[in-house]
C-alpha cells in the first residue's frame, strides 16, 4: 500500500519535516474548536444514544491524526450528527447496544479500513463524477441540519417533526413557545459575536470571546439555562484503550460501509468550501486515508466513527485557522481541557452552543450563496439536483439522500456527454487550412466527404449519431471519411454495431466508409470485431502524430478510389 505524505508539509534536504510552527491564529482556533467539541461531541452523541464521554473523546485521538495527514489542510475529523445518527442505525439493525465500548471500537475500526481501503484503492477519483449542482445541494443540506441540530439548545423548543425544513419552519411558528432565558442566552451570544467581528484584531477570535464573555455573564447573574453538565460529566481522564469485540465484526461490517461513505461524502464538501490556505490541492484520496487513519487510531481510544466536519471544520476557520495546527492543537487543547479541568468545562451554557452553532451554520449557507445562485443561472437539470439533493439531505435518512445524490449526478452526467456529442463536416479552405459545417443530409455522389465524430460513444448519444450521418441512398461512388480520433480508446459495443449498419449500407449504395485517426486500442477492437475486414483495405488509417496526416491520407486514397471505380465503369 504506497502512502502518501500529506501537503503542507515541508521537504528539505531530500528529508521529510513537519510544518512549522503553528501561528497565533492557529493557536485561537484550535482553543475554539477544542471548546466546542466539549458540547458538541457530547450532544452528537447523547442524540444517538451513545455514552457522551464517546463523543467528547472523538475530538481527541481522530481531530489529532486526522488533521496530520489530511491533504484539506484545514478539515478537522471527529464525530458528526450524521455519522452518529448513521452510527446508531448500524448498531441497531446488527442488534447491538451503541453503549457497549467494544461494539464501538469494533464499528469504529471497521469504518477505518473501509476508508483506508477506499484511499487505497484510489476511489477518490469517484467523487469527480459527483455533479457540483449535488454537491452544493448536499453541503448546503447538512448546513441546515447543523442549524436545525441546535435549535432546542439555542431557544429550548424542541419540534416533532422529522424533516428538517419542517422543523425549520415549525420553530419559527412557535415563536411563543421559545423559552425566555435560553433564547435571551442565545440572542446576547450573537450579539456579542457580532461586536467582536466589528473589530478587526477580534475578528478571528470572536467565537471564542462570545463563548467566554457570555458564560461568565450566565454564571455572574445565576442565569437558569441547561449547561454543558446537564448532558453528562466529564471525566478528568484522557481517553483509555479499548479492545474491539471482535465477535461483532460480521454483523458489522456491510453497515461500516454506510457509515464510511456517509463521513466520506461529508468531507468531500469541505475541500471545495475551505481551500488550502497554503495554495495547494486537496486529493479525495488523500482525505480517505486520513480519515481511515483517526479511525483506525480513534476506535482503539475510546472514540466514535469520526470524518470530516463541516461544522468543526467552520468554527476552525471562522477562527482564525490557516494551518493544519489548528486542528491538531484542538485535539490536544480538548485533551488538555478534560484533564486538568473537565468540571469548569461542564459549566458551558448549552444557548451559548447552540447561538454559536447557529451562527456557523448561518456563514456556512450565506457562503454558498454565490454557487447556488450560479447553479441556478446554468441549467435546469443541474438546478433540479441541487434542489433534490438539498431536500433529500433534510427530509430522508442521509445514507438514502448520499445514493439519491449519486444517482443523480450519474444522470446529470450521461445527459451532458449524451448532448455533448457531435459531427462537423470538415473542408479545406483555400489557405490549406480547414473550416467545419454542419454534415450534409446526403452524400455527395463522387466526391470524398469528410465528417469528425467527436464524442464518447455513449449508447445514449447514438441514436442521435446514427440519425445525424449523412444519408448513402443514391450516393455512388462515394467517400465518407469518418474521423473518429478523439472517440474513446475502448468504445461501447453500440458503437461498433453501429459502423457496421452504416458500412454497409454505405457499401450496398456503391460507395465506401474510411475511419482515420483510429487510436491503436479502437484499431484492436476493430479487427477482433471484423469490422476491419468489412472496410476492407485501407478502411482504417490509424492516428499519426501530425493532427490531419491520417485525414489527408484518406482524401488521397479516396480520391483514387473514386478515380478507379469510374475508370471501371467507362474502360
Amino acid at each position: 500500500m504506497h502512502l502518501s505524505w500529506p501537503r503542507g508539509l515541508r521537504r528539505t534536504g531530500g528529508r521529510r519535516t513537519w510544518p512549522g510552527r503553528p501561528t497565533p491564529s492557529d493557536v485561537g482556533s484550535g482553543a475554539v474548536t477544542g471548546l466546542f467539541s466539549i458540547p458538541e461531541g457530547m450532544a452528537y452523541a447523547s442524540i444517538a444514544g451513545f455514552n457522551p464521554v464517546a463523543g467528547l473523546y472523538a475530538g481527541v485521538v481522530p481531530a489529532i491524526v486526522g488533521s496530520l495527514t489530511s491533504r484539506t489542510v484545514l478539515m478537522v475529523t471527529t464525530l458528526t450528527s450524521a455519522i452518529a445518527l448513521t452510527s446508531q442505525s448500524v448498531l441497531d439493525d446488527a442488534g447491538l447496544d451503541p453503549r457497549d465500548a467494544g461494539h464501538i471500537a469494533a464499528l469504529t475500526l471497521l469504518v477505518g479500513a473501509v476508508m483506508l481501503l477506499m484511499g487505497a484503492l484510489r476511489l477518490g477519483a469517484v467523487m469527480t463524477f459527483v455533479s457540483n449542482a449535488v454537491m452544493i445541494g448536499f453541503s448546503t443540506g447538512i448546513a441546515l441540519q447543523i442549524i436545525t441540530g441546535v435549535l432546542k439548545d439555542a431557544t429550548g423548543y424542541r419540534s416533532r417533526h422529522g424533516n428538517k425544513l419542517a422543523q425549520l419552519v415549525d420553530w419559527l411558528v412557535h415563536v411563543p413557545d421559545w423559552q425566555g432565558s435560553t433564547t435571551a442566552v442565545t440572542a446576547v451570544t450573537v450579539a456579542v459575536w457580532a461586536c467582536a467581528r466589528t473589530v478587526k484584531r477580534l475578528a478571528s477570535v470572536a467565537l471564542l470571546i462570545a463563548m467566554v464573555v457570555t458564560s461568565a455573564g450566565v454564571a455572574v447573574l445565576s442565569v437558569d439555562v441547561a449547561l454543558v453538565g446537564g448532558i453528562a460529566s466529564i471525566p478528568a481522564s484522557l481517553p483509555n484503550f479499548t479492545a474491539p469485540d471482535l465477535s461483532a465484526v460480521p454483523a458489522l461490517a456491510v453497515g461500516a460501509v454506510s457509515v464510511a461513505l456517509v463521513a466520506l461524502a461529508q468531507a468531500a464538501g469541505i475541500a471545495p468550501a475551505e481551500p488550502n490556505p497554503d495554495g495547494s490541492r486537496s486529493d479525495a484520496n488523500g482525505d480517505f486515508r486520513a480519515q481511515g487513519y483517526a479511525n483506525l487510531l480513534g476506535g482503539l481510544f475510546q472514540s466514535l466513527p469520526s470524518g470530516g466536519s463541516l461544522s468543526r471544520t467552520g468554527v476552525a476557520v471562522s477562527s482564525g485557522a490557516r494551518t493544519r495546527w489548528a486542528g491538531v492543537i484542538s485535539g490536544v487543547f480538548l485533551a488538555l481541557v478534560v484533564l486538568v479541568c473537565g468540571s469548569l468545562a461542564e459549566h458551558i451554557p448549552m444557548p451559548v452552543i447552540g447561538g454559536l452553532i447557529l451562527v456557523i451554520g448561518v456563514e456556512l449557507i450565506w457562503g454558498r450563496r454565490h454557487d447556488v445562485r450560479l447553479v441556478l443561472r446554468t441549467s435546469r437539470l443541474s438546478s433540479a439536483a441541487m434542489v433534490l439533493t438539498f431536500l433529500a439531505t433534510t427530509g430522508l435518512p442521509l445514507q438514502q439522500a448520499i445514493v439519491l445524490g449519486a444517482v443523480l449526478s450519474l444522470l446529470l452526467y450521461c445527459g451532458q456527454v449524451a448532448r455533448q456529442a457531435k459531427l462537423v463536416a470538415l473542408h479545406r479552405t483555400e489557405g490549406g487550412g480547414w473550416r467545419v459545417d454542419d454534415p450534409p443530409h446526403r452524400l455527395p455522389p463522387d466526391a470524398v466527404t469528410v465528417v469528425d465524430y467527436a464524442g464518447s460513444s455513449f449508447f445514449a448519444e447514438l441514436p442521435r449519431i446514427e440519425r445525424e450521418l449523412p444519408s448513402p441512398e443514391g450516393a455512388r461512388r462515394a467517400v465518407l471519411v469518418l474521423v473518429v480520433r478523439a472517440l474513446p480508446d475502448v468504445p461501447s459495443s453500440t458503437l461498433v454495431g453501429l459502423l457496421g449498419r452504416y458500412a454497409r449500407r454505405v457499401a450496398d449504395a456503391g460507395g465506401r466508409l474510411v475511419l482515420a485517426g483510429v487510436q491503436p486500442p479502437l484499431a484492436r477492437i476493430l479487427e477482433e470485431s471484423g469490422l476491419s475486414e468489412q472496410l476492407g483495405e485501407g478502411g482504417v488509417l490509424p492516428a499519426e502524430p501530425e493532427l490531419f496526416a491520417a485525414v489527408e491520407k484518406a482524401i488521397v486514397d479516396g480520391r483514387s478510389w473514386i478515380a478507379e471505380q469510374q475508370r471501371q465503369r467507362n474502360p
